[in-house]
């Protein structure tokens, strides 16, 4: 559902609900964990308003990320779906058009609803037809707009 990365908090909704939270995590890599008892955070909170403003602006974030997974999953092909994400990710390191794949081919794979090998031929045609140029995790945009037409529906593989 979500991949996060260093510093990012997850599970916060059930502080504010009461219930539990409807998902589980698995960490990709080692990792240092912390968690906060709900009394004690709920009472950190109140010391610190501005933590809660802080919550409420990631989780409308992440909202927002989700609401447009949904919407390429259904929507999509699985080409405009990697295009979608490829954006996504040249977008979070600040609209780079050269970046590293945050996470295996095989978990990116499973994430867009598809299979490794579907993948494979994706990437490979996106290469051949010179939208991108991948060398292992490494991803370099060299047609972002054509990119973002894919993305769009506007053109397909």
């Amino acid at each position: 559902m979500h991949i996060f990365g260093a510093g990012q908090p997850f599970a916060e909704v059930p502080v504010f609900e009461g219930s539990r939270y409807p998902a589980n995590a698995e960490a990709m890599e080692n990792c240092r964990l912390f968690f906060f008892p709900k009394k004690a955070f709920v009472n950190l909170i109140h010391e610190n308003p501005s933590l809660a403003m802080n919550m409420l602006a990631s989780m409308s974030q992440r909202l927002k990320q989700f609401s447009r997974l949904i919407e390429s999953l259904s929507l999509k092909e699985v080409p405009g779906r990697l295009a979608s994400y490829l954006l996504y990710l040249s977008d979070r390191n600040g609209s780079i058009d050269e970046f590293d794949l945050d996470i295996a081919k095989s978990q990116l794979a499973s994430f867009l609803g598809t299979i490794p090998e579907t993948l494979s031929r994706i990437f490979t045609k996106m290469t051949s037809r010179e939208l991108i140029r991948i060398n292992g995790p490494q991803v370099t945009i060299l047609n972002r707009t054509g990119l973002e037409d894919l993305a769009e529906g506007e053109s397909k593989l």
